[in-house]
This record gives structure tokens, C-alpha cells and sequence, in this order.
């Protein structure tokens, strides 16, 4: 059986590479009637998704997920139009595919170049999450890739319907049908097998819990981009606006808590702490939010005592671990021993203290004055996203259409040969 499921995995990898060999020649013109094309059947074909993705979720609910899994699992018709907004908010990028990164004359008159290309084969892993199912499909399209995806079983019948879906449009568009291909969800090989495929897939990319994310980087031979858990802060300066302050954490911590971007920890300065601590308790605890509070928090009704676990914890529910500091450099602190390198945020109104604060913490994004929420491909101007990268090489950060590309140099001759030592 495991054979049976590698020779699986491996044979659409070997289709995607066929398919991707052609997508390296479409042009942009081609490849964005695919994207409206895309958009266009799945606003079409609406229904058959909300039908599919009742069963996953009826199961998942069933099968004890959380509220918070539940809700990433969940499509809407406004999720599925603004799966399908993205698309043609893809299409209206410009192509990575030949910008020209760098480029010069060697004396010789040899002329070089170095550009953007595809990455290939783009291998997806994924928990829950339906909605990635059609921003990888997007970005790897217009980026010139052929995307393998493996989504979870919990979210098996949606990722089925969505894919036949993206499948037919892209025939519909002239364009390969194995450009997107799913790949079975049931057996947890079918994993190893795409993430060991070295020389079938060029890339993996895994999106989810920390525990399938550990998984992918550690086992993986074939190059991976880490995108990891989000234990977002917020840090209150001491020299905050509170109403400011008071608005960016609730933003960051109520807005949606299911997803990587949103705030698990608060850390108020001391200076502040006697007029916010009660203040921000109060405000979080009326959006139903368990505040898990260290001794100066502890003090008000309602708050649970917190824990060391606590100050580690991607909660994705409506909880947030908060304490006080002594002074910036302790919040900064806080976060190098717990942070998870995606998103920190400062409220302040000392230029000094967000110059500091920014240069000194070490994450993908760091928001001044503004919520976590806003670390996403979207809000950045990318479109839709395929994650968010914590690590430093290669891309870091939310991931769009460049971060699907490679280089190569390029250079042209006339006859050009190289003198011998």
C-alpha cells in the first residue's frame, strides 16, 4: 500500500513537472484569463463548495475540532467571493516571471542578466484551512508554478470540490489541468512521500499547527520554507495613547482568533500599568476573552493566574496572556524567550522607543502603532497569501508572487570564450 501511495504522489509530481514545463511559456495574458476564469467558476459553481464543505464541517464538529479550527474550516459565500477576489487581485499583479533583478556589461561586452523564474514543482501542506486550497492554486499559477496540494482530511470534501473547480477552468482557459492537482489526504505517507520527492518537487511549503510544520521542516529532503505558529505581542510603551492602545490590542486579539496573525500576548509598561491594566481586563473581558494574567493582572476578577506554559502558548481561541514590564528592553526580552518570530506590535508615541523596539525584535513583521492583523498578503498589497514565513532565508514574511520565483543568470555572447590562465 505505502508503494501503492508513493508511486501516487510521485506520478503527479512527474504530471505537475510536465505541466509546469508549460507554464514557464504562458504569458501573463494567458495566465491572468485563467485567474478570471477561476474566480469566475467558483462564484459560479458556488453552491457545490458550501455543499461540500457542510460535510467537513458537520464532521469536524463531530469529531471534537475546536471552535477555532471550525472556523478556519468553515467557507461562506463571502469567503468563497473573497477567495475568488483574490484571484483576480492576483491577476492584477505584475509578473515576476523575466523581471530583470540586476544586470550589467562586462568589459569583454559579454551582456549578463540575472531574472526571475519559476520555482517548478510547489508542493502544499496544510491543515483546515480550504480557503489556502485556492490562494496556493493562484499564486503558484500566475508565479509560473504547477502546485501539488496536500490538504487535511478534515477539510477533504471542500479541497475536492475547489479543485475539480480550478481544474476545469484552467482547461477552460487553455492551460494544463495538472497545473493543480490534490493529493490523497488520508494516509499521513503521502506526506513523506511528497516532502522526500527530491528531484520530482523543487519546493515545499507547510501551513499549519506547529506540530505539522516541525514535521515537514525536520523529515523534509526536498528544500522547505518554514512558516511557522503565530505568538503575536502587543507591547504598550509607556508612552502609549491608551485609547490608541486599547483599540489595536482588542483589534489584534478579537478580530479573528483562528489565525496566525492574531495577538496571543500583552505586555504593558509599568508606567502605564495602574490606569491600563484594569482598563484593557475590562475591555477584553467584555469580548469574552479569558485573560491569563501575571500578579498584576491576577489582582482583577476573572483573571486566571498565569502560567510559564501560558506565555508559550498560539492560543487561536479568545485567551491572551498578559503581564508587565519594567521597561521596553524587558518587553523586547519577553518576546526573544517566547515570541514565535511573526508578527510584534508597539503602541507608542516616542519615536525613540519604536526605532529601538523595531530595530531590536526579531520578527517577520513589527507593527508601530498598528494591529497584528495587518501581517497578511492581502494587506500588503500581494494579493492572496501562500503563509508567512518566520525563517530568514529566502523569504520572510508574507509570501506572494516573488517569493514563488527563483533566479537564474542569463548571459548573452557573440562568440565569447574565456582566455586561459
Amino acid at each position: 500500500m505505502t508503494d501503492d501511495l508513493r508511486e501516487q504522489v510521485h506520478a503527479a509530481a512527474r504530471r505537475a513537472r510536465v505541466a509546469a514545463d508549460e507554464l514557464v511559456l504562458a504569458t501573463r495574458e494567458r495566465k491572468d484569463a485563467a485567474l478570471h476564469e477561476m474566480a469566475s467558476a467558483l462564484r459560479t459553481r458556488g453552491r457545490e463548495v458550501l455543499e461540500a464543505n457542510a460535510k467537513d464541517v458537520e464532521a469536524g464538529r463531530a469529531a471534537g475540532l475546536s471552535d477555532g479550527l471550525v472556523d478556519r474550516l468553515t467557507l461562506t459565500e463571502q469567503r468563497i467571493d473573497a477567495v475568488a477576489q483574490g484571484l483576480e487581485t492576483v491577476a492584477g499583479l505584475a509578473d515576476p516571471v523575466g523581471e530583470v533583478l540586476r544586470g550589467s556589461i562586462l568589459p569583454n561586452g559579454l551582456e549578463l542578466r540575472q531574472v526571475r523564474v519559476p520555482m517548478g514543482v510547489v508542493g502544499m501542506v496544510y491543515e483546515a484551512r480550504p480557503n489556502v486550497t485556492v490562494d496556493a492554486a493562484g499564486l503558484a499559477l500566475k508565479s509560473g508554478n504547477a502546485a501539488l496540494l496536500r490538504g487535511s482530511s478534515s477539510a477533504e470534501h471542500s479541497n475536492i470540490a475547489l479543485v475539480a473547480i480550478l481544474r476545469d477552468a484552467l482547461e477552460t482557459a487553455g492551460l494544463p489541468a495538472d497545473s493543480v492537482q490534490l493529493l490523497p489526504c488520508h494516509d499521513r505517507a503521502s506526506v513523506s512521500h511528497l516532502i522526500t520527492a527530491r528531484g520530482l518537487v523543487d519546493l515545499v511549503i507547510p501551513r499549519g499547527g506547529a506540530g505539522l510544520i516541525n514535521a515537514v521542516v525536520q523529515q523534509a529532503t526536498v528544500p522547505t520554507i518554514e512558516t511557522g505558529v503565530g505568538n503575536c505581542h502587543v507591547y504598550v510603551d509607556a508612552s502609549a495613547d491608551l485609547d490608541v492602545a486599547e483599540r489595536i490590542v482588542l483589534n489584534s486579539k478579537t478580530r479573528r482568533t483562528s489565525v496566525c496573525n492574531a495577538a496571543e500576548s500583552l505586555l504593558v509598561h509599568a508606567a502605564v500599568a495602574d490606569d491600563f491594566v484594569p482598563r484593557i481586563t475590562a475591555a477584553l473581558q467584555a469580548q469574552q476573552v479569558t485573560v491569563h494574567g501575571d500578579d498584576a493582572f491576577a489582582r482583577l476578577d476573572g483573571v486566571q493566574q498565569a502560567t510559564d506554559e501560558d506565555w508559550d502558548t498560539e492560543y487561536l481561541s479568545l485567551d491572551i496572556a498578559a503581564r508587565v514590564v519594567d521597561s521596553l528592553d524587558e518587553a523586547v526580552r519577553h518576546i526573544a524567550a517566547h515570541g514565535s518570530g511573526h508578527t510584534e506590535a508597539i503602541v507608542t508615541s516616542d519615536v525613540a522607543s519604536a526605532r529601538r523596539f523595531t530595530a531590536r525584535v526579531d520578527a517577520a513583521a513589527v507593527m508601530v502603532n498598528a494591529s497584528t492583523a495587518f501581517t497578511d498578503g492581502g494587506e500588503f498589497g500581494m494579493g492572496a497569501e501562500i503563509g508567512i514565513s518566520t525563517q530568514k532565508l529566502h523569504a520572510r514574511g508574507p509570501m506572494g508572487l516573488s517569493e514563488l520565483t527563483s533566479s537564474k543568470w542569463v548571459a548573452w555572447g557573440e562568440g565569447h570564450v574565456r582566455p586561459s590562465s
